[in-house]
């Protein structure tokens, strides 16, 4: 396809398209008045609009993965083979022309074969159970125990399953209707899809079969519809249950038995007998015999019989015949039109009635032209298409019979589908495809006729038409080109048949028959945005899809595509696929948009049915900016590195952008997050130190980091792991982590701290330099490039330093509260304890140190420049000045040497040419340094040595020493 390199890279996405979010709180019910009628007009133009997305954490997909994993188990197989079929088959389309249909029936015929194998796996499965459920036996306890329930499949399955076959039947019919060719036609299975030639040429000598192939080779309109036509009866004969079983209910009513064999009218034929018995009647009884009327009457006396059994009977003598023999009548004609409507010819017709002594049946049937055919497309050997006559006379007389009052429904069905008479067909309609086959079919026939009175008056009787009444045969439009929409737009609004009509899978096939799929696919990709999209934002999914049920049972939005019917979506996101590829779409923008919903929608089913490895196929037939924001919200559910280096390797393989799918992931992640943290529009000032104090010198808060980490946070993290599978993208790996950690830190009440201390632990400074061999300097660029990565590389290493050391501090923390108490100082515990105690504190100063010249001073612009001095005033004090408590406070246990390093603190912050005195002085916290200092100096005068005994490091302290002093 085409369309596959509209992925390549480009420039960073400034927009997003929305997905379908999860989460499980309750919510007061849904408000679906977001969806209107009138949406549809203004929504599909504007196609996939612009809107910012409430993503669901990684949490919420996978509690979202629970109830999809039945659907995940039932479709994991199928969902595969389409995607493999798809790959495989659309490279060889690159090399052929437009409006070449050759691969894309291959491809129809790939996913036909798929869907076939399914359904017969399901018939296997659920027979014993259809055949159950069938027979109805009230009394059976086990209705539903047969099958492997293993399998999470149910009857429904098989019946969408078999749904869905047919409409790849349908398409693959549609297409070769439309594009023809002689490798098409070669290709083709179906022998009533290979078009006839328009040679021979016809005269009033040709027999009927060859006007009939002529007429299709003709009529493009005609042939499309009697390839319609012969679908229809294919899904009929596929799926339709046996003869037998169709029957069963007016054979039982017959009352002679199983089997419609050799009985006739068994139980008139014994009144009749009974009559001629009591009257001594040597002759056929005659209607106007004496007495007949009140002696030959039905078992309930109410009506009379005939009195002869000739198969005209009923309507020559207006007379009726026995309860159980017209139920036997009934069968047996509904049997007949089952195998006509079944596509059944004539010679698997008249064996069938040849069977059951019933010959003079079959001869209705005589006058189909299309009986002359065979499955393979040859003329049978019954003789049926021999002789030149037409048939027009007789296909008029069965329209007569069809009208006649005294044929059972099911007669005069069989009457209407040889002659094209609409209304007896309508009677005994009962699903879509029957409603559809009898208007087909009547189109047909009568255009047949037309077409013959047009071109070979002479086949005619003379006089015929002044003789025989001419038949209007419905035809739905004067325009036969849009009857076929204006047909199923109809059936709509049919109260037997709306329910069916308004389903998804006959919404998709009419729009392939009326030639209407791009605005199907317009109008429902466009609600299936609004509603994904608005399912993004709710919380409860399950709540949301009522409401939506209700919304349209009530009429206040149309029967559309559910956003939870995977099936349909797949189906039409294929179907969408192949017709963009055929360049045969109405409007390239709008269909596009169109199959960019359906698509959209499809890949997030595919990320929350664990089919991750699907995703950079389907994302790769999306625009450029749609394909990025679209991985960027899938691929955060990927958190095995084996996976993500799967998943890397099939993103360069379709030409998805992977670094701006990284960053597309994590801005819009932090987007999403924003709404749901308190953010300070600066940065908040560190809160590490407690209000008390303990003796003069503030304490350090137990676990001021937290522990906490939100599950947007998680995926923020998530999202950064993947730069460490980037070899290509140093300066953007950096500018991304510093940007994470900026992030993080403004983040009210110290929120985001436990995130950051995840992130320096998880994708660390030196990880991204191993990764890297070392090398700290990148490979493409100038001196230009080497000097900004370079300021990148300080950024994000200042900041995770600050993470570090505040790690350090609260691991600190953690030792002082392992204090024992003053009496054991003295003991093992107490000895130990002051050991972990020094490890914790060489350990902050180790971290602290890095703080203490140039940290976070190189930015790129004045705008970073006052971001960062920001941070620089909201950290460094605070962190300072619980430097400074650590060092008093470790100097009452270990040694006087740390308060000496507390006044090197206070020299180096007062140094002319340190930036540490400016952050005190703008963040108003000089005062509290200095009385931090106070307290050191304090403690150096009063303080005495216990059993240290450094006298190196007492004699560095010079006039600080109280003993000198």
């Amino acid at each position: 396809m085409a369309n596959r390199s509209r992925a390549a890279s480009g420039q960073h996405a400034t927009t997003l398209e929305t997905q379908a979010g999860v989460n499980g709180e309750s919510l007061p019910e849904e408000d679906t008045s977001y969806l209107s009628m009138e949406d549809l007009s203004n929504f599909a133009v504007e196609g996939a609009s612009v809107i910012t997305p409430v993503w669901p954490t990684i949490s919420d997909v996978r509690r979202a993965l629970r109830p999809l994993q039945a659907v995940a188990d039932r479709v994991g197989k199928q969902v595969e083979q389409f995607a493999e079929t798809l790959d495989r088959l659309t490279n060889d389309s690159r090399r052929k022309p437009q409006n070449d249909c050759t691969y894309a029936l291959k491809l129809v015929d790939g996913y036909r074969k798929i869907a076939r194998s399914t359904v017969q796996y399901l018939r296997e499965i659920h027979a014993p159970e259809k055949q159950e459920r069938a027979s109805a036996r009230p009394e059976s306890s086990s209705r539903y125990s047969y099958g492997n329930s293993s399998n999470y499949t149910a009857t429904g399955d098989l019946e969408r399953w078999q749904q869905e076959e047919q409409t790849w039947q349908l398409l693959g019919v549609m297409l070769q209707v439309q594009y023809p060719s002689s490798e098409t036609q070669q290709a083709s299975s179906k022998g009533y899809l290979v078009r006839p030639s328009k040679v021979p040429e016809i005269n009033r000598y040709s027999s009927e079969s060859d006007v009939w192939s002529r007429f299709l080779a003709d009529d493009d309109q005609a042939w499309e519809r009697h390839c319609v036509v012969e679908w229809l009866k294919t899904c009929a004969m596929e799926s339709g249950p046996a003869i037998e079983d169709v029957v069963q209910e007016l054979e039982s009513d017959a009352d002679r038995g199983s089997g419609l064999c050799a009985h006739s009218w068994l139980y008139t034929k014994e009144a009749i007998k009974g009559q001629k018995r009591l009257r001594s009647w040597p002759q056929a009884l005659a209607p106007d015999s004496p007495g007949i009327d009140t002696s030959l009457r039905n078992a309930d006396r109410s009506k009379s019989l005939v009195t002869q059994l000739d198969p005209d009977a009923t309507t020559r003598q207006a007379r009726g015949l026995e309860h159980q023999d017209e139920n036997y009548e009934r069968a047996t004609w509904l049997a007949c039109w089952e195998m006509v409507r079944r596509g059944q010819g004539w010679d698997s017709v008249r064996v069938w009635c040849q069977d059951r002594v019933e010959s003079w049946r079959a001869i209705a049937v005589r006058g189909d032209p299309r009986h002359h055919l065979s499955k393979d497309g040859k003329a049978p050997s019954s003789g049926a298409a021999a002789g030149w006559q037409s048939r027009t006379l007789w296909r008029k007389v069965c329209a007569i019979a069809a009208q006649s009052d005294r044929a059972n429904i099911f007669e005069a069905a069989v009457y209407g589908a040889v002659s094209g008479y609409l209304p007896s067909m309508k009677k005994v309609c009962c699903s879509w495809n029957d409603y559809l086959f009898a208007h087909y079919n009547c189109h047909v026939l009568g255009a047949f006729d037309e077409y013959i009175a047009r071109s070979f008056p002479n086949r005619l009787p003379n006089g015929f038409h002044d003789k025989v009444e001419k038949f209007d045969f419905n035809i739905t439009s004067a325009d036969r080109a849009k009857s076929g929409n204006h047909l199923v737009t109809s059936m709509r609004e049919l109260k037997t048949m709306s329910e069916e009509a308004k389903g998804p899978f006959k919404l998709l096939q009419g729009s392939l028959i009326g030639k209407t799929f791009d605005e199907f696919v317009r109008n429902n990709g466009a609600l299936l945005f609004q509603t994904m999209s608005r399912l993004g934002r709710s919380r409860n999914y399950t709540k949301f899809l009522r409401s939506l049920e209700k919304s349209q049972a009530e009429g206040k939005l149309p029967a559309l595509i559910k956003p939870d019917d995977y099936q349909i979506i797949r189906i039409v996101t294929h179907i969408s696929l192949i017709f963009e590829g055929l360049g045969i779409t109405g409007s390239k923008d709008v269909h596009s948009s169109g199959t960019e919903n359906f698509l959209d929608a499809y890949i997030s089913f595919l990320g929350r049915a664990g089919k991750q490895q699907l995703l950079p196929l389907y994302a790769s037939f999306l625009s450029r900016e749609r394909a990025i924001s679209c991985m960027a919200r899938e691929i955060r559910i990927v958190v095995e590195h084996g996976e993500r280096q799967t998943m890397m390797r099939l993103m360069k393989q379709y030409g998805l952008d992977l670094s701006r799918v990284l960053n597309m992931q994590l801005r819009i992640s932090m987007r999403n997050s924003e709404d749901k943290e308190e953010k300070d529009p600066g940065y908040p000032t560190l809160s590490v130190l407690d209000s008390k104090k303990q003796g003069e010198m503030r304490t350090i808060k137990d676990g001021f980091m937290g522990s906490a980490i939100s599950d947007d946070q998680h995926d923020l993290i998530n999202g950064f792991e993947w730069y460490l599978l980037l070899d290509d993208d140093w300066e953007e790996t950096l500018a991304t982590g510093a940007l994470l950690y900026r992030y993080l830190f403004k983040l009210v009440g110290s929120k985001g701290l436990a995130a950051a201390k995840e992130i320096s632990k998880r994708v660390n400074f030196s990880t991204l330099c191993r990764r890297r061999g070392g090398n700290r300097s990148t490979n493409n660029g100038g001196a230009g490039n080497e000097q900004y990565v370079t300021k990148r590389l300080d950024t994000f290493q200042n900041l995770e330093q600050l993470v570090h050391a505040l790690s350090a501090l609260e691991a600190w923390q953690c030792e002082v509260r392992k204090k024992p108490r003053d009496s054991d100082m003295s003991s093992p515990m107490g000895k130990k304890w002051r050991d972990s105690l020094r490890k914790a504190s060489d350990s902050v100063e180790g971290m602290i140190n890095p703080l203490l010249h140039g940290w976070l001073q190189y930015s790129q612009d004045e705008s970073e420049a006052v971001e960062l001095k920001q941070i620089r005033e909201a950290c460094l004090p605070e962190v300072l000045l619980a430097y400074t408590a650590i060092l008093n406070y470790s100097s009452q246990y270990l040694s006087r040497s740390y308060l000496l390093k507390s006044m090197e603190l206070g020299a180096t912050v007062a140094a002319p040419d340190s930036d540490l005195a400016e952050c005190f002085v703008s963040s108003k916290r000089m005062p509290e340094m200095v009385d931090a200092l106070a307290v050191t100096s304090m403690n150096m005068l009063v303080a005495e040595e216990y059993g240290i005994g450094n006298k190196k490091m007492s004699a560095k302290m010079g006039l600080w020493s109280s003993k000198e002093a």
